[in-house]
């Protein structure tokens, strides 16, 4: 068998990002239609010393190009300036937002990856069948937190993402929550003076169609959390997990909660070697299967463990939660703890990064951790929202 390796890291006409949409050489038109958060990618087909963009009369660019994006509706005048002693130029024109034809959805309206590390709820949500494909369980997990569907899915134990958007680009509004995550964390009532409970944090991570192609494969930037300048925090971090051999005899352990300790290999650039535990209230297998790989790398931000035995032998574990900025850390009933700034954007050197908006959302498990017979710590998730958008309208179930 050949040994296989997955890395996860109306009027004139509509105006907005695609591939088939051309950009704006010299010939910039006087006047431009288009919907509100959709992007007009802009560029001259000149060179000079130095370019400036200006929103009325504001600066918003000194690049060649330049993407325009609105989320309120309106009258936009747009200047644009090549700075040459040689060859100036100077064109005043307008961009007129518009409300979007068919009304956008607040919610999450496409699924672009899911790829769960191993996990004692993988294969069971979303449910894997025999024969499913890849591009099946991708559409099980788009059915799943699509719109208000509210059904779970697994993101697995520590690196395994999901990556969702929105049939819109979301707005980055200075000083406001820009959309939220509904996982189902909660609270135990034995420790008054901590927040804890079942706090499984999920990392996030946005992207920019800075390309306008549709598809997530701009740069990433992590939304840095409250624990992300941590000492504790490890960045940078890997594992890599071992598909069980098939001759491999399950190892139990005294507990009688745990079927095989020695279940699924992992190793990490920590230098650790250790194994995934298979337990007794899930028999099925707990690696992807159908994926067909015989090692998964997952790579990305690792947080400090937040699980306590506060029992002393291993039979009642407290996960406590961070303290913001977590996808599953806080119960849904707190939004504000649940909910997302795009300006936490950093980059790979934790440096700020000013995002106008974002296409596409990645979520993580963040920790790496196994809590006795709870298992796993494991991200679940079931449903995004722009808080942009008026959700008041719409029902929120209760999630359990």
């Amino acid at each position: 068998m050949n040994k296989k390796t997955l890395i996860y890291i109306g009027l004139l006409p509509l105006v907005s990002c695609s591939s088939e949409i051309p950009m704006v050489n010299l010939g910039i038109d006087d006047i431009y239609y288009i919907p509100r958060m959709s992007k007009l990618p802009l560029q001259s087909a000149l060179t000079g010393e130095r370019y400036l963009w200006r929103i009325n009369g504001e600066p918003v660019s000194t690049e060649r190009s330049y993407i325009f994006l609105a989320q309120e509706e309106g009258t936009y005048n747009l200047t644009f300036e090549i700075i040459d002693e040689q060859t100036p130029y100077h064109f005043d024109f307008t961009v007129n937002v518009l409300h979007e034809e068919v009304e956008y959805s607040p919610y999450i309206s496409r699924v672009y990856e899911y790829c769960p590390a191993p996990g004692q709820f993988v294969n069971e949500m979303p449910r894997y069948e025999e024969g499913d494909t890849y591009a099946d369980i991708l559409k099980k997990a788009e059915e799943s937190i699509s719109g208000t569907n509210d059904i779970m899915i697994t993101l697995g134990g520590y690196g395994g993402f999901v990556t969702f958007g929105f049939d819109h680009t979301v707005i980055n509004v200075p000083g406001e929550y820009d959309f939220r995550i509904w996982g189902n964390s909660f609270y135990e009532l034995t420790d008054p003076t901590r927040k804890g409970g079942s706090a499984e944090p999920g990392i996030v991570m946005v992207s920019y169609d800075e390309n306008c192609n549709g598809i997530p494969d701009d740069e990433w930037y992590e939304l840095a959390g409250s624990a992300f300048y941590d000492k504790s925090t490890k960045h940078n971090y890997t594992v890599s997990y071992k598909h069980p051999e098939e001759a491999h005899s399950p190892v139990g352990d005294e507990s009688g909660f745990l079927t095989d300790v020695e279940y699924i290999p992992w190793h990490d650039s920590e230098g650790i070697d250790s194994f995934l535990p298979k337990n007794i209230f899930h028999d099925q297998s707990y690696w992807p299967q159908w994926n067909d790989a015989d090692e998964l790398i997952f790579k990305g931000t690792c947080l400090p463990s937040n699980a306590v035995d506060t029992s002393g032998n291993g039979r009642y574990y407290i996960l406590y939660c961070y303290d913001w900025g977590y996808v599953d850390n806080h119960p849904n009933d707190y939004p504000d703890l649940n909910s997302f700034k795009i300006d936490w954007a950093v980059d790979n050197s934790g440096n700020p990064v000013n995002l106008p908006g974002v296409d596409f959302i990645r979520v993580y498990t963040g920790v790496n951790q196994y809590c006795g017979w709870l298992g796993e710590t494991s991200t679940e998730l079931c449903r995004g929202a722009d808080l942009h958008i008026d959700v008041l309208s719409i029902p929120i179930p209760e999630i359990p």
